[in-house]
């Protein structure tokens, strides 16, 4: 997230610094072999940044419609970006596509320190001393605000002693891309199962990739398991894997043809209390990692992004200054209700449909059957994936950032 927030503050009058634990000529380990399901939302920012341009010449993928439905019961719901007025209520992206396109190059006004790592952070009242390692040597650095954008746990937050909550799914993720023989069709798959939910995101390989050649027949998957289920499945051959995620998915887009290797993570909610301090603030993972159902992790933290870049503008716009606690609890009163609602609705999600209780079945199926029958429902839960719920920022609005520092 700290390169996105470089991205949407490049236009400011800043004195930008940014600190990086990856070399320049390596992978960042953030955009490893997982996919990221962009929202609508997300999408408009990255436009507004610059970013999409790139993304979208290396290869993304439009979700035009999502399926959900529960595992053998007859509840069932589609979201459709036609009933939304949308292009796409999404778009599926390789995460090494967003890492490429994110990459930062230094300017007068951004200085890059790669590799590096924080030692210390001292707050004072008018501002943030850090301590840096970098190439071997030690180095002071000042500034007027500090954001942590190095991911859960934050090596930040250690330093300030905040204390995360955390919470264990009893579950863990495993993840594979699949060759199916049907297409796609811009359709996704959230199938909610008795050990947690299944998603198929549809994911048209890039230009020049080795599966490319399977153009509209390769999915992501995301397969939410029981820890103790974890083992037994990593454990099974490509066959009888697939043999396996077939009957979970109903036979949904049978016959499946390969899978690549699968990796596993665990799954938790754990977030910061308070996303700021005086002169400090927490944006993406390091302020809140969450469940991946409905895949609103990164999409969250580009609304982070998106509205603390707002305040610094407006900050500079008024002359003032932006690491001041008044400030930032604005920006932290903006966010609040945004990821309290994701956490929240994310945490009912995976606790009603990961659970066989004759009266949750009921309830779920009712709520599926009824969510169909009710498109103003149906565009509300929409509008809550798409990102597009509640207050939007300027750059989600297509607004351009200002600050002449007046």
């Amino acid at each position: 997230m700290g390169a996105s927030l470089a991205h949407a503050l490049k236009g400011l009058p800043l004195k930008i610094g940014v600190i990086e634990a990856t070399p320049f000529d390596h992978d960042h380990p953030s955009y490893d072999s997982r996919a990221i399901a962009l929202s609508h939302g997300s999408y408009k920012i990255l436009q507004q940044i610059g970013c999409w341009p790139s993304i979208s010449s290396q290869g993304v993928t439009a979700i035009n419609s999502i399926r959900i439905s529960d595992r053998g019961h007859i509840g069932s719901s589609v979201l459709n970006a036609l009933d939304e007025g949308v292009e796409a209520l999404g778009y599926v992206v390789e995460a090494e596509v967003i890492g490429k396109a994110l990459q930062l190059k230094p300017t007068d006004n951004l200085e890059l320190f790669c590799p590096a790592s924080v030692k210390s952070i001292i707050v004072h009242p008018e501002q943030a001393e850090l301590t840096i390692e970098h190439n071997g040597s030690e180095r002071s650095l000042t500034a007027k605000l500090v954001v942590a954008a190095d991911g859960s746990p934050s090596s930040i937050g250690h330093l300030l002693g905040e204390k995360r909550i955390k919470r264990r799914y009893g579950q863990t993720a495993i993840i594979s891309t699949i060759i199916s023989r049907q297409s796609h069709n811009n359709t996704a798959f959230e199938r909610f199962t008795d050990s947690g939910p299944l998603a198929m995101l549809p994911n048209t390989a890039p230009q020049d990739w080795p599966d490319a050649s399977y153009n509209e027949q390769r999915w992501s998957m995301v397969w939410s398991a029981r820890d103790d289920q974890v083992e037994e499945i990593m454990a099974l051959n490509e066959r009888q894997f697939l043999t396996a995620l077939e009957l979970r998915l109903g036979r949904r887009i049978a016959p499946l043809l390969a899978a690549s290797k699968r990796i596993a993570y665990p799954l938790r909610v754990d977030y910061l209390r308070d996303h700021v301090r005086h002169r400090v603030a927490f944006i993406g993972n390091a302020a809140h990692a969450i469940h991946p159902v409905a895949g609103q992790g990164f999409n969250l933290g580009l609304r982070d992004v998106a509205f603390l870049a707002e305040t610094i503008a407006d900050a500079l716009n008024n002359s003032a200054d932006v690491g001041e606690m008044d400030r930032l609890s604005h920006y932290s009163n903006l966010r609040k209700p945004d990821y309290l609602k994701v956490i929240a609705t994310t945490d009912a999600l995976v606790e009603s449909f990961s659970n066989n209780l004759t009266s949750l079945v009921v309830l779920r199926n009712l709520g599926l059957a009824t969510l169909e029958r009710l498109p103003p429902l149906r565009h509300l839960l929409a509008k809550q994936m798409m990102g597009t719920s509640g207050k939007q920022s300027k750059l989600a609005s297509g607004i351009a950032l200002s600050g002449d520092n007046r």
